[in-house]
């Protein structure tokens, strides 16, 4: 375990990350995606991997039924597995999108060349992460893909321990800890 000690002014805010089965067939590219994130200083909170059901991800895009782009999307994200977080960080939202790229990777490739998606990203749809673009919508994807986790328990028990540094990094877990004892 790697102690960790960082803080943070402002109450941390939580946010989904899902590294897509693009990026997760590629073993050498997910750990150095994992790294990206360790990197830009988030806290992992938990970490997941799985596989979906076809039916797994109609309901999480349910909202995107219709649209030109919703059957390749629902097909491809039940393709293979894939790994999702939790993090933290302040303002982690914001972070993580800002991280990951535009959507489009053209796009991204010439507006943003050193994001995830410029630097990794095959198309619009395998484009190697996706992320929540609101807290709402964070605490709603976390819920679908954490169903055992509170946030709101998480942000009276556990986040004034992670924004104080209180924390460690659990190598075998590859999440970070609280040490409730400091």
């Amino acid at each position: 375990m790697i102690l960790t000690r960082l803080r943070c002014a402002k109450v941390l805010q939580l946010t989904l990350a899902v590294i897509k089965p693009d990026a997760v067939a590629q073993p050498l590219l997910l750990e150095a995606l994992h790294r990206k994130i360790l990197e830009n200083n988030f806290i992992i909170v938990r970490r997941k991997d799985l596989i979906w059901k076809r039916s797994d991800s109609e309901r999480f895009y349910a909202e995107h039924k219709g649209r030109f782009f919703y059957q390749r999307l629902v097909e491809f994200m039940s393709s293979g597995p894939m790994r999702a977080y939790i993090l933290a960080k302040e303002d982690a939202v914001s972070h993580w999108r800002e991280l990951m790229g535009p959507t489009k990777v053209y796009r991204a490739r010439y507006t943003s060349p050193k994001t995830i998606r410029a630097q990794y990203g095959l198309t619009d749809t395998r484009n190697t992460t996706h992320g929540s673009d609101s807290s709402e919508s964070a605490e709603r994807e976390i819920a679908f893909f954490f169903p055992e986790f509170s946030v709101q328990h998480w942000l009276e028990m556990e986040e004034p321990h992670f924004r104080m540094g209180h924390i460690e990094y659990d190598e075998q877990r590859q999440i970070h800890t609280a040490l409730k004892h400091t």
